[in-house]
């Protein structure tokens, strides 16, 4: 039977992932919902909340991301040993919170992994990267995921983990370097996107967390994929298939049925444009704000 646990959803409106984790909690379990502000729109339930589901306002972000924010919010609240993390954008099926407990009891710290799906043109094309990036990425190189992601506090230091997640932007960035997680194969599909603005912001903010919390393998990605860059546009055709198979097989390996991996040419054609335009940009938008990201532990929420 699996102890006790904290789980943490930052959102500032109610989903169906509320309602999806709610459903699954055990008797002394506790859901933490975690907005910003009482204005939020999920403050509205602070009076009709489901049994065992709490609602923590984290306040307005000082040189920290609004996400990062929320979860240090939510840890302070957090009642018991075992604390899942969690987002609003995904279906949690039934047995979600049980199999990330099972993975636990086996491996220690365990995450899930992503798949970015796309909702617009433009995220939709770049599904190929995300899926080697975000998904593949995490899975090879044992980073933590917040969207799924199950600890214990004695896994790791956490007054060290809480002062860092208020001065940095990517809760999962800072996580991963305070706790070894083990990813398991297990997917879920995360709609990203909606319009090319949107996506845009999105792809400068994790070409920024890959270059903060891992230089060195930002440049060693940045390096392949110019090789790949210059390979299709010299031998387009052996480029093309040879790409198309690789994320076709990275896709065949994680379950996912989408046709997209065959956008993996032109996906790796548009990756070097978009990734020195992450790189020029100063700022960028999430979740409202806007962020000025100068150094890993150097955040600055800009006003509009």
């Amino acid at each position: 039977m699996a102890p006790p646990t904290s789980v943490l959803l930052p959102t500032v409106e109610w989903t169906p992932a509320c309602d999806d984790v709610a459903a699954q909690l055990g008797p002394e379990d506790e859901l933490l919902v975690v907005c910003d502000s009482p204005a939020d729109p999920v403050a509205d339930r602070a009076g009709d909340l489901p049994e065992r589901v709490d609602l923590v306002v984290a306040g307005e972000p000082e040189g920290c991301s609004g996400k990062a924010n929320a979860i240090a919010a939510g840890m302070d609240a957090a009642a018991h040993d075992r604390v899942v993390w969690t987002d609003d954008d995904f279906h949690h099926p039934p047995d979600w919170l049980a199999d990330l407990h099972a993975a636990y009891e086996c491996h220690g710290p365990v995450t899930e992994l992503p798949f970015f799906a796309g909702r617009d043109p433009l995220s939709t094309l770049l599904e190929p990267v995300y899926a080697l990036g975000g998904t593949l990425g995490v899975y090879a190189g044992g980073q933590a995921w917040a969207g799924a992601v199950a600890f214990e506090r004695d896994d790791l230091d956490e007054d060290a983990l809480l002062a860092d997640l208020r001065r940095t932007v990517s809760d999962d960035g800072v996580l991963a370097e305070h706790v070894d997680v083990t990813p398991v194969r297990r997917v879920r599909r995360v709609d990203v996107g909606g319009t090319l603005r949107q996506t845009l912001e999105r792809h400068v903010r994790f070409t920024k967390i890959v270059h903060r919390h891992d230089p060195r393998g930002h440049v060693a990605t940045a390096a392949v994929t110019a090789a790949l860059f210059v390979a299709c546009l010299l031998a387009p055709l052996a480029a093309a298939a040879g790409l198309t198979a690789l994320v076709g097989g990275a896709y065949a390996f994680f379950g996912v049925r989408r046709w997209t991996f065959l956008l993996a040419y032109p996906a790796v054609l548009a990756a070097i444009p978009l990734g020195a335009y992450a790189h020029a940009r100063r700022t960028f938008v999430w979740g409202g704000r806007r962020y000025r990201w100068r150094s890993k532990y150097d955040v600055e929420v800009v006003d509009e």
